[in-house]
């Protein structure tokens, strides 16, 4: 949901106080009705005013992914998995150990005060080519609604089985800088997963696009 209620209040403490703000929000479907849809934008709209980076996922677009026979309640908890992958990706990025690790100085550098940030997943069977094709899938994604290449930050994280090779990783990693602006703010990380026995994920956040980066919060009262 778009947390029309308490979200922007909880937000906006959690922000006053320094601490780094990610929101994860949908928007509905096109046949909820546009009573919904305006419902959500205009919540959108307000929780995006008090967080430093707020991931939009339309629903939308999720069905663009999923096969045109899944039943609605399948189809509404793939939108709940869409967005437990982005809030775990970030996570992950900074709590898994990893082949490449990332601080959380990093992934501030990049979602502080970057406005609307949207997400691409892409997945491929592991192997020859697995990585790349994967990087492929995911900045093709149908949940990007914008060009990456117009985001000022971006987070990428690999993840593949105990296999992937550091040739892999370099493969995949040229097909998203080839695809971004040569001065976007890059994070990169990557790391095995046993449970990954045969295909790779790939995520990419892209954050920061045109003049719609947040300004800092105000400082609080002196004390």
């Amino acid at each position: 949901g778009t947390g029309s209620g308490a979200a922007p209040v909880v937000a906006e403490v959690a922000r006053s106080t320094g601490a780094l703000t990610v929101a994860v929000v949908t928007k509905p479907f096109a046949f909820e009705g546009r009573r919904r849809m305006r419902q959500a934008t205009d919540a959108i709209a307000r929780l995006r005013q008090e967080v430093d980076t707020i991931l939009v996922v339309s629903n939308n677009k999720l069905l663009e992914i999923i096969p045109e026979d899944t039943p609605l309640p399948k189809a509404f908890g793939v939108a709940d998995e869409i967005l437990r992958q982005g809030v775990t990706g970030i996570a992950e990025l900074i709590v898994c150990p990893g082949l490449v690790n990332v601080d959380f100085a990093d992934v501030r550098s990049v979602m502080s005060n970057a406005g609307t940030a949207l997400m691409g997943i892409g997945m491929a069977p592991s192997g020859r080519d697995g990585a790349k094709e994967a990087a492929i899938n995911a900045i093709s994604s149908p949940l990007l609604e914008e060009p990456v290449r117009d985001a000022k930050g971006v987070v990428f994280n690999v993840v593949g089985p105990l296999g992937l090779t550091l040739k892999e990783i370099e493969e995949a990693s040229e097909i998203i800088y080839g695809s971004i602006d040569t001065d976007a703010n890059v994070i990169f990380g990557a790391r095995t997963d046993p449970k990954l026995e045969d295909r790779i994920v790939l995520t990419v956040l892209a954050a920061g696009f045109g003049s719609e980066s947040n300004p800092p919060p105000p400082p609080g009262p002196e004390t």
